[in-house]
């Protein structure tokens, strides 16, 4: 069987997406999943997205990391779906869909810029040196030095596995702050197994973590990532965060067919 595929890019996290709201998909086909992600033997991405129906908002997105198992929320892969949906049209500029953690509200401009509300944040594990949080996804979030030149891969592979977070792993962000409403990160992806070029829960991550440990008093907070910049944005009260958007570019890079 011949599917088509659309290959869509944010800030350098890539996604296969796959308009399946004729449920044609194989969605139990792990080794399928894995194999289209792969970037030598199939189409090349960090995960694969389904846009699927929904009978109460727009779509409904489906998220698998490039392991191929069906995973938590990734915010990049929201952002690119949200670009997909429109290029599709399903959607004009605003939308309302269903993800996995739950209801998602956003909006995309003529220039792809796209954002995206991402769930409140209301628990925060502060530690001496790291920071815990889940903005949809899992994440540590730890102040390094040189960042530039820091093993992301072998670092965050030991958080991920050690004993910290047990079989479930976290995925692991290292930071460095730049100036009071600018940080740069680099993100360790579960998952995926590696170091990612951008990770939208990831930002979003830092950005509330950042805030929530004093390193920052700024509510809306620049994040420089391997592929790009994002903004994250949020209102605050005492340790309660509402109102959470994910901002950045979601861009299409080509569309093509493949057997499976």
């Amino acid at each position: 069987m011949q599917i088509e595929f659309y290959k869509y890019q944010g800030t350098g996290n890539d996604f296969v997406m796959i308009d399946n709201r004729t449920n044609f998909f194989p969605k139990d086909d792990v080794k399928l999943i894995e194999r289209l992600c792969d970037r030598r033997f199939g189409i090349g991405a960090d995960g694969l997205i389904l846009l699927e129906n929904d009978s109460e908002t727009d779509f409904r997105m489906v998220y698998y990391n490039s392991d191929g198992n069906q995973s938590s929320m990734c915010g990049n892969g929201g952002r690119c779906l949200v670009a997909f949906a429109n290029q599709l049209g399903v959607i004009d500029d605003k939308t309302t869909f269903i993800a996995t953690d739950g209801l998602h509200h956003a909006s995309v401009n003529a220039d792809s810029i796209v954002s995206l509300q991402m769930i409140d944040v209301n628990e925060i594990q502060k530690k001496d040196s790291y920071t815990f949080l889940n903005t949809g996804s899992p994440h540590h979030v730890q102040i390094v030095d040189d960042l530039e030149h820091y093993n992301v891969k072998e670092n965050g592979a030991a958080i991920r596995y050690g004993e910290l977070y047990g079989e479930k792993g976290s995925n692991v962000n290292f930071v460095k702050k730049v100036d009071n409403d600018t940080f740069s990160l680099r993100t360790y992806e579960r998952g995926v197994e590696d170091e990612t070029l951008a990770c939208g829960t990831g930002a979003t991550a830092v950005a509330i973590a950042m805030n929530a440990i004093g390193e920052t008093d700024k509510t809306s907070i620049n994040l420089n990532v391997e592929g790009g910049k994002l903004v994250v944005s949020f209102d605050k009260n005492n340790d309660d965060y509402t109102n959470v958007f994910l901002t950045g570019p979601a861009k299409f890079v080509f569309k093509g067919t493949i057997e499976i």
